[in-house]
């Protein structure tokens, strides 16, 4: 494993050697995707490159000014992170990570501008496909294992957005106004990860603003944060275009301008210094940073080329495979026989698949499988008809040359009646979801829905497939259907990968990493996306994707974590034991059915009773997959930190972990929940200084004040007080438990009067214990 390789000796200051004008010209870009180099100071210059799936080698503006979003040559396309999200298999990022590295240093790329973790809040976002999850474990757990594939091979990563870009619509001047403790546990959780855990070498700001503050010039995330809480080493870059006040990025903690402007912006920084309005020493460090950080990516131990074309496409292929999520599978209609019958494939995107996401991400494929072709050479007995039922921008079915849409619709029909089986294709194109706007709806295709009601009901056997970048709405018409496949967007081999579950080749592994409603109306988030007038409230606060599904209790289409299988599996014997600051959690999972077959176990956690914040009913704490042979059975271990049963605490303005007993549960998904158990969790001590305004709740959960103010109500109950004994009584403590002690103390016959309160408020600041004083 490559080790991270430090600044050489002798060239870490690098500001002293250099002109003001010199300084300034580094903090923003030589061109589109190069930095500025400084030779006389040992700072060379960093070529870039879009690449959260495959590299897109950038085509510089020159060109009449033009934006090409298409890429200047081939390269290995991944499945994008919506699809990788569903494999739930960090080993499988990493190895896919290595291999973008391996590409990128064959062009001379030396940073990778990925990967993308933000958080899937609404379905609608048009970008969702180049994000992972709505969960944070699972998004941190993905992009972890990328950032280190990326940066063992020696090339550095740079993790986006940061932070809270979460929508298209108006994604360069909305402000994202979140409370505290989402932000928190949601928004920055895979980043705060990520940057502890993994270093990545570069960060990249987002487009939009927290409350108010847009992110390029946000000292409290970019500096605050992000390098003095978290001890962020790297750069911190804009997204390209993300820079409305260059002073006041520098000043916030933005090193590096994307892309350059000519010198435009450098010369506003020279006289801002001049003008004594930007201290020259916030300038300084900025070029110490990115002088650490040229060095670092250029000097970084290269891997070298490991796999050739063919074996990078062959990995593709791979990571297809563990992305297919089988939605369901009614009567056991797949997998396909091979070796006889009749299969009608309808469907455009059978022949001419949609593998990837559209705007910045695209990548020029080294070759392309489409679904059709691999059906067809997988069949061996089996017979194979095609017929393409609706039109597709750039396929080959071409309603005007075929005769009429429905002329295509009746073809398609014929063909489905004549045979045993349809395997039916839909899904959207990239007009419907793309980097740069949102999505209206979730719907399908109006065309491709009347298609599929027609297919049903001629022939009923009918396996559908979806090809998407963003969920679906499969309601209600996946009730009519047996069998339903979410391929997602799965690459450049992604075809072959369709094939090879749809005839049994391969048995689906994949899990959902978001949940598909049965209404757009459903979602958390529905009322407040995308905002209005320049602000988004994220009014669910932490009840973001299924911890909002869960908690409203609402019915879904299928749930996050969900994916069927070939085979089944049993789980027993659930085990949760205390190692250090850890539990250690252990499952035995068997293989009850007739192939082999791999699970991903997923860990939840739920409770205490009585918490002071708004719970979901399970958030997701740590998973692990097993391959199993059938009758096989194997113990599965899950460690999951005491911190990761913390919520963060805006009052104390800490992650605290409650007291108390915490439900540990494993599952299928979050709503297949197969073996649970209770353990007993010590809490941390409050830091919330307490004083009269504090509710008798708040005294009482605190480890000092708590037995302080008991032992005055046990004291009033010996002396017959009425109000000594209120405690004792369910329905009044209850009453009481909300109420501040002074004003309880301005009762008669109150176990603590007004001169009582500042006495132990005294006492519970001096930690002073019951009996003491």
């Amino acid at each position: 494993m490559t080790q991270q390789t430090p600044p050489r000796p002798g060239v870490e200051q690098a500001a002293p050697r250099l002109s003001l004008t010199e300084k300034a010209s580094l903090t923003s870009g030589a061109g589109d995707f190069v930095t500025e180099a400084a030779p006389e100071a040992g700072i060379p210059a960093v070529t870039m490159s879009d690449g959260p799936h495959g590299l897109r080698l950038p085509k510089e503006s020159g060109d009449g000014g033009q934006v090409d979003l298409h890429s200047a040559a081939p390269a290995t396309c991944y499945p994008p992170a919506v699809a990788l999200g569903s494999s739930w298999d960090p080993e499988l990022a990493h190895r896919v990570a290595g291999a973008l590295a391996d590409e990128a240093t064959a062009h001379g790329v030396r940073v990778l501008l990925g990967p993308g973790i933000n958080i899937k809040r609404s379905p609608l976002c048009g970008r969702n496909f180049e994000y992972f999850s709505e969960d944070p474990l699972l998004t941190a757990e993905l992009g972890g294992a990328m950032v280190r594939g990326l940066q063992e091979s020696g090339v550095g990563a740079a993790l986006k957005h940061f932070a809270a870009n979460n929508q298209e619509t108006d994604r360069m001047r909305v402000s994202a106004d979140i409370d505290e403790r989402p932000l928190r546990e949601i928004y920055l959780r895979a980043f705060e990860r990520i940057v502890r855990r993994d270093r990545p070498w570069s960060v990249m700001c987002s487009y939009n603003a927290v409350n108010g503050t847009p992110l390029s010039e946000n000292t409290r995330l970019l500096t605050d944060i992000l390098r003095t809480e978290w001890g962020f080493d790297g750069i911190v870059m804009s997204d390209w275009g993300a820079v409305r006040d260059r002073v006041a990025a520098l000043r916030a903690g933005l090193d590096l301008q994307m892309p350059g402007t000519h010198g435009r912006t450098d010369a506003e920084v020279v006289a801002a210094v001049k003008a004594g309005e930007l201290d020259e020493s916030v300038l300084d460090t900025s070029v110490e940073r990115l002088a650490r950080f040229a060095r670092r990516v250029t000097g970084a131990e290269l891997a070298g080329p490991r796999m050739s074309v063919d074996e990078h496409h062959l990995l593709a292929g791979e990571a297809a495979d563990r992305c297919v999520v089988l939605l369901k599978n009614e009567g056991d209609v797949l997998p396909l026989d091979r070796s006889g019958g009749s299969v009608a494939v309808i469907g455009e995107q059978a022949r001419t698949p949609r593998y990837q996401g559209a705007g910045s991400s695209q990548v020029t494929p080294t070759r392309l499988d489409a679904p059709l072709d691999l059906l067809r050479e997988l069949s061996d007995g089996a017979h194979v008809r095609f017929a393409p039922g609706y039109t597709v921008p750039g396929g080959a079915a071409d309603a005007s040359a075929a005769g009429t849409a429905e002329a295509l619709g009746e073809e398609a029909v014929r063909l489905a009646a004549a045979c045993d089986t349809v395997v039916v294709f839909l899904g959207l194109s990239a007009a419907e979801e793309s980097e740069g706007f949102d999505r209206d709806h979730i719907d399908l295709p109006d065309d491709q829905l009347r298609l599929l009601e027609r297919l049903v009901a001629a022939n009923p056997r009918v396996v559908v497939v979806l090809s998407n970048g963003g969920v679906v709405r499969t309601a209600p018409w996946h009730d009519t259907v047996p069998a339903l496949v979410e391929g997602w967007l799965l690459g450049q081999a992604g075809g072959g990968a369709l094939a090879r579950v749809l005839f049994g080749a391969v048995n689906p592994s994949g899990k959902l990493a978001e949940t598909v409603p049965l209404r757009l109306e459903d979602s958390p988030s529905h009322l407040s996306f995308p905002g209005e007038e320049g602000h988004v409230r994220y009014g669910e606060g932490v009840f973001v994707g299924y911890r909002g599904y869960d908690s409203a209790a609402r019915v879904v289409a299928f749930p996050f974590g969900h994916g069927l299988s070939y085979t089944t599996f049993a789980y027993s014997g659930l085990r949760v034991v205390p190692v250090g600051d850890a539990f250690s959690v252990a499952v035995t999972v068997t293989n009850t059915g007739r192939c082999p077959g791999r699970e991903v176990v997923q860990i939840y956690s739920s409770g205490p009773a009585g918490s002071s914040v708004a719970r979901p009913p399970r958030e997701l704490r740590g998973f692990a997959s097993v391959s199993l042979a059938p009758g096989e059975s194997r113990e599965v271990v899950v460690e999951v930190p005491r911190g990761e049963l913390a919520h963060y605490s805006a009052r104390e303005g800490r992650w605290r972990v409650e007291g108390g007993a915490y439900g540990i549960e494993a599952g299928s998904s979050s709503r297949d929940i197969r073996q649970s158990a209770l353990i007993e969790v010590e809490g941390d001590p409050s830091d919330v200084a307490l004083s009269g305004r504090s509710t008798i709740a708040e005294w009482l959960n605190h480890p000092v004040g708590g037995p302080l103010l008991m032992e005055r109500f046990l004291a009033a109950r010996a002396g017959a007080g009425a109000a000594g004994g209120a405690m004792e009584d369910p329905t009044m403590a209850r009453f009481l438990a909300g109420m501040p002690l002074d004003v309880i103390a301005e009762f008669p016959q109150s176990p603590v009067g007004p001169a009582g309160v500042a006495e132990l408020t005294a006492l519970a600041a001096a930690g002073t214990p019951p009996g003491s004083a």
